[in-house]
């Protein structure tokens, strides 16, 4: 009776040449759509089924705006010394060390000049892989610089935000950062330049309360998280419940504290068609 039998051939494990590779696929945390990793690089990491807009790192945010892709970068070298020798669960010196080979970066916040649909501009962008996007005196000093050579060139300055806010670790240091920033971008204001600021998912704290909020437009991308306080925070103050949709760009807009809230994909041009719009004669270089 063997040939009844049907003979069991041995479970061999799969080769890795037969394992889906790592990062292929992504799903969209909005929708749960399944989504091939190259199609939403297409979409500038926008879901294409419900628009949900992914985190973008600050070279990636660059990209999206910059023709080409192309754009020159200004004080990277800057990097902070741990001023106050901080400490709390674990050493900032550490953090920082941390967070560098994590970004490939110095500190929270890339600086770069170019062309954006042939117009000359200033884009920063900050780095929430950097501790949180938070502001110390390193963002600070690179913000400043940023706009003053835009002053130089007299062209616009674009800053996206994407922060938990100032970086504690750095003390009063890093709080001073929100008037000096201000500052500048008062000088900006006065030379008649335009300065647009770009709001992300999340956007709190101390960045909130200062130069994110002073642009001559404020865009905000659909549902970002805009505040000084997060909304457990205020429920737990205020002993409320808070609204659908508190403090999201929508919320927002219709509130008057935002001008725009724009689509990434229709972002470069917005920015592009505001900045004819408000700037000066764009004959000047861009490097």
């Amino acid at each position: 009776m063997a040939w009844f039998k049907k003979a069991r051939k041995p479970m061999v494990a799969s080769t890795a040449s037969s394992r889906v590779p790592e990062g292929l696929w992504v799903k969209c945390p909005e929708c749960d759509t399944v989504i091939y990793t190259k199609d939403l690089v297409k979409t500038l990491s926008v879901c294409p089924k419900c628009a949900h807009h992914f985190r973008l790192t600050a070279a990636e945010r660059l990209r999206t705006l910059f023709d080409d892709e192309h754009w020159v970068e200004h004080d990277a070298a800057l990097s902070s010394n741990d001023p106050l020798t901080f400490t709390d669960t674990k050493p900032y010196a550490a953090r920082l060390a941390a967070s560098r080979k994590s970004t490939g970066m110095k500190d929270a916040l890339l600086v770069g000049a170019g062309a954006l649909e042939g117009i000359p501009v200033v884009v920063a962008a900050i780095e929430y892989g950097f501790i949180g996007g938070s502001m110390g005196v390193v963002m600070g000093e690179k913000l400043v610089r940023a706009i003053e050579h835009a002053l130089e060139r007299r062209i616009g300055v674009i800053i996206v935000s994407c922060s938990g806010g100032a970086r504690m670790m750095e003390g009063a240091l890093s709080l001073m950062q929100m008037a000096k920033v201000s500052a500048a971008l008062a000088r900006l204001d006065r030379a008649q330049l335009p300065y647009l600021s770009v709001l992300t998912d999340p956007t709190t704290g101390g960045v909130t309360a200062s130069f994110a909020m002073l642009g001559d437009c404020i865009i905000a991308e659909p549902k970002a998280l805009i505040g000084f306080a997060g909304p457990r925070i205020i429920e737990q103050t205020i002993r409320q419940k808070l609204p659908p949709g508190f403090q999201r760009s929508e919320f927002l807009l219709e509130r008057g504290q935002l001008d725009l809230v724009v689509d990434r994909r229709d972002l470069k041009g917005t920015i592009a068609r505001l900045l004819r719009f408000m700037g000066p004669d764009h004959a000047a270089t861009a490097n």
